[in-house]
C-alpha cells in the first residue's frame, strides 16, 4: 500500500511540473485527466483516489501514468480488437459514465445526472475490428455515437444496442468504411437497435448484415443525412421505425430483405405526439431498394409518404397473398401509404413484376405537383377463391369481390388522384393491369402524363377532370380514359387510344347517365364509340367524329379550308390499325338511346364552330366532318 501511495504522489508531482495528462488505467478502461482540469486530487484513507468527482479504489487501479496526449472533453473512445476492447474516457466526464468491458463486449451506463446543467452531450467514438463484440449504451440524455472505421460482429445480439431513449446521433465519419453484423436466432430487433430517436449522419459508409430482425431499428423516428448505408441482408425490414422516417441526403441501398425495405409505423395509435405521423419524407439523396417477398413494399408508411427530392429506384418482385387476418388480398407495391402520397419533386423509377404489384398505392389521396416518375408493372391478377390462391389468374374477374382480387396498377389511390405538374410515365403489361386509377375523383391540371396499359389507361370511380397538361394514353385491351362519372375537359392536350370495338379512347359512364363535358383543350380520342357530350351536358366547345383509321406514327389533323386548326401525332406504340365500332347503341354518327356517338375518332380543339364542316386528315386519308356540341 505504501508503494502505491508513493507512485500516486510521484505521478501527481510530475503532472503538475509538466502540465500534461494524467491517465488512470482500470482494467481495459483508461480515464484521462488534463492537468488544467484535474485540480485538487484527494487521496483518502490510503484506499481511495478522487479526481474530478470520480472515486477510484486504489485496489482497482492497474497503473497511473502521464503522457502528452491531448484529451477532448465529453468523449469516450472505444477501440475493438479480437477478444478485447480498450476504452478511454475524458476526465471531465469520468464521474458520469461507467464502462464495463468483457472481452470485446463494451457496456456503458451513462448517468442520469448527464444533462445541460452538468457536462452536456457525450460523444462515443467506435473503431477497430472484432468478430464477436458489442457496444451497448444506456442513459437518459441525448448522445452521439461515431463510427470511425468499425468492423464488428456480435454472436449474442445486436453489435450496437442502444437502450438510451433520447436522441442518438450516429455519425459515420468521413472517409471511413464500417460494417456491422448480428447473430441469427437472437432476440434483437435490429442489427442496430435503438430505443430512442436515431439520426444517421456523416460522410462515411456503413454496411449492415442483419440475421435475426431488421437492419436498422429505432423505437422512435429515424433521420438520415449525407452518409452511405447499405443494408445487404435482413431477415425482416431493412429499416424499421416508429413516428417518422426523414431522408435529407446521402445514399441508402436495401436488398435481400425478408419484408419491407423501409417501414414506418405509428408509435401510439391513440395518444400520438405531433411528430408521431407514421410518415416517410424523402427530401433528397438516393434510395436503391428491391424486395422479393410476397406482398412486400419498398417504402411502407402507416401515415403518408411525401417526396420533394432525391432519386429513388425501387423494385418489387414478389406476388400477392391472402391475408387471413384482414380477410382480403394484399399485393406488393414500390411505395405504399395508409394515408396520402404527395410528390413535389425528385426522380422515381418504380418497377413491379409480381402479381397484383403496384408502383404507387395509397388508401388516401395521391397528389403530384412535380418531379419525374416512371412506373413499370408486368404482373397479372392475384385472386383468392374458395380457399385457393391464384397468383396469375386469367379468368373473368367481374364477379369476384374487390377484397378477393388484386390487379397490377401503376398508380392506385382509394381517394382522389390530382396531378398538378411534373412528368409521370406508366407502363403496365400484365393481365388486367391498369395505368392510373382513382377510387374517387381524378384530376389533371398540368404536367405530362403518359400511360401505356393493357387494361384501362386512366380510370376514375367518380368524375374525371382534365384542365391542362399533356396527356397521352394507349390501352391495348380496354379504354384509354375511363370514368364511372362525367369526363370534364377544360384544357390541355389529350391523346387517348382505346382497344377498339366497344373499348373507347374516351369512356364516360353513359349507361348511368353520365357524359363528356368539353369547354376547352385539344383532344384526339381513338377507339370504339367514344363518349361525347349529351344535349344537357352544357358542353361549350364543339367536336367532330369520323371513322378514319389512326396508325402508329401517323399524323392526324383538322383544318378549315387552308387553315390547320390543330395536329396530333399518333404514338409509335399504338398497335391498332383501325377502329371497330360494334357493340354500342347508335353506331358511328348515330345516336341511339343511351349510347355514345363518338365514332372511331373524336377530335376537339379551340376554334371549332358548331354546324361548320371540317376536313380531318389521318395519314394519307381524309374525311369531312361537321362540328357539334352534343350528340
Amino acid at each position: 500500500m505504501k508503494k502505491t501511495a508513493a507512485i500516486i504522489a510521484m505521478a501527481l508531482a510530475t503532472m503538475a511540473a509538466m502540465a500534461q495528462t494524467l491517465n488512470v488505467a482500470v482494467g481495459n478502461v483508461t480515464y484521462s485527466f488534463p492537468a488544467a482540469q484535474a485540480g485538487e486530487m484527494t487521496y483518502t484513507g490510503a484506499t481511495t483516489l478522487t479526481i474530478l468527482g470520480r472515486d477510484f479504489a486504489i485496489a482497482e487501479i492497474d497503473s497511473i501514468y502521464i503522457d502528452a496526449a491531448e484529451v477532448k472533453d465529453n468523449t469516450v473512445n472505444v477501440t475493438m480488437a479480437e477478444g478485447q476492447a480498450q476504452v478511454t474516457v475524458a476526465g471531465n466526464i469520468a464521474q458520469y459514465v461507467t464502462p464495463t468491458v468483457t472481452g470485446a463486449y463494451v457496456s456503458i451506463d451513462q448517468s442520469s445526472a448527464v444533462g445541460d446543467d452538468t457536462c452536456g452531450e457525450i460523444t462515443y467514438t467506435l473503431s477497430g475490428e472484432a468478430s464477436d463484440g458489442q457496444f451497448a449504451l444506456g442513459g437518459s440524455y441525448k448522445a452521439t455515437v461515431e463510427l470511425n472505421g468499425l468492423t464488428l460482429a456480435c454472436a449474442t445480439g445486436a453489435p450496437i444496442d442502444i437502450t438510451n431513449t433520447k436522441r442518438i446521433e450516429m455519425s459515420v465519419k468521413k472517409g471511413t468504411t464500417n460494417s456491422l453484423s448480428d447473430c441469427s436466432g437472437g432476440s434483437q430487433k435490429g442489427c442496430i437497435a435503438c430505443k430512442g430517436h436515431l439520426e444517421l449522419k456523416g460522410n462515411g459508409s456503413l454496411t449492415i448484415d442483419a440475421n435475426t430482425g431488421h437492419g436498422i431499428y429505432a423505437k422512435e423516428y429515424i433521420e438520415m443525412k449525407n452518409c452511405t448505408i447499405d443494408v445487404l441482408n435482413a431477415v425482416k425490414d431493412g429499416v424499421n421505425c416508429n413516428q417518422y422516417f426523414l431522408m435529407e441526403s446521402g445514399s441508402l441501398t436495401i436488398a435481400n430483405v425478408g419484408d419491407d425495405a423501409v417501414q414506418v409505423s405509428f408509435k401510439d395509435d391513440t395518444d400520438r405526439e405531433a411528430e408521431d405521423t407514421g410518415s416517410i419524407t424523402i427530401a433528397g439523396g438516393t434510395i436503391n431498394a428491391s424486395v422479393a417477398a410476397t406482398a412486400t413494399k419498398c417504402l411502407k408508411a402507416d401515415g403518408s409518404v411525401n417526396i420533394t427530392g432525391g432519386t429513388l429506384t425501387l423494385s418489387t418482385s414478389g406476388g400477392g397473398m391472402w391475408d387471413t387476418e384482414d380477410v382480403k388480398t394484399k399485393a406488393p407495391s414500390c411505395i405504399s401509404a395508409d394515408e396520402n402520397i404527395t410528390i413535389d419533386g425528385g426522380t422515381l423509377l418504380l418497377t413491379s413484376t409480381g402479381s397484383g404489384g403496384k408502383g404507387l398505392s395509397c388508401d388516401g389521396d395521391f397528389v403530384m405537383n412535380g418531379g419525374e416518375v416512371t412506373i413499370k408493372t408486368s404482373g397479372g391478377v392475384f385472386v383468392y377463391q374458395n380457399g385457393v390462391e391464384y397468383p396469375n389468374y386469367t379468368g373473368n374477374t367481374d364477379r369476384i369481390a374487390s377484397d378477393y382480387k388484386s390487379s397490377a396498377k401503376g398508380v392506385k389511390a382509394d381517394g382522389n388522384v390530382t396531378i398538378n405538374g411534373g412528368n409521370i410515365n406508366v407502363t403496365t403489361t400484365g393481365n388486367g393491369s391498369e395505368g392510373i386509377e382513382s377510387k374517387a375523383v381524378l384530376t389533371i391540371n398540368d404536367g405530362t402524363v403518359v400511360v401505356n396499359s393493357l387494361d384501362d389507361g386512366i380510370n376514375s370511380s367518380s368524375h374525371l377532370h382534365i384542365n391542362g397538361g399533356n396527356v397521352t394514353v394507349v390501352a391495348t385491351g380496354n379504354d384509354g380514359i375511363d370514368s364511372n362519372g362525367n369526363i370534364y375537359i377544360a384544357g390541355g392536350t389529350i391523346l387517348a387510344f382505346g382497344a377498339g370495338s366497344v373499348e373507347c379512347g374516351l369512356d364516360a359512364n353513359d349507361e348511368q347517365g353520365y357524359t363528356v363535358v368539353i369547354s376547352g383543350g385539344e383532344v384526339l380520342a381513338v377507339g370504339g364509340n367514344n363518349s361525347v357530350p349529351s344535349a344537357s351536358s352544357g358542353s361549350t366547345q364543339p367536336y367532330v367524329t369520323t371513322t378514319l383509321s389512326a396508325k402508329a406514327g401517323s399524323t392526324v389533323s383538322i383544318s378549315s379550308g387552308s387553315t390547320t386548326l390543330t395536329t396530333f401525332t399518333v404514338p409509335s406504340n399504338y398497335g391498332t390499325s383501325g377502329a371497330s365500332f360494334a357493340g354500342r347503341p347508335g353506331g358511328p354518327g348515330g345516336g341511339g338511346p343511351g349510347g355514345s356517338t363518338g365514332g372511331g375518332m373524336l377530335i376537339t380543339c379551340p376554334g371549332l364552330v358548331s354546324g361548320q364542316s371540317y376536313t380531318v386528315t389521318s395519314g394519307t386519308s381524309t374525311a369531312t366532318a361537321t362540328a357539334r356540341t352534343s350528340k
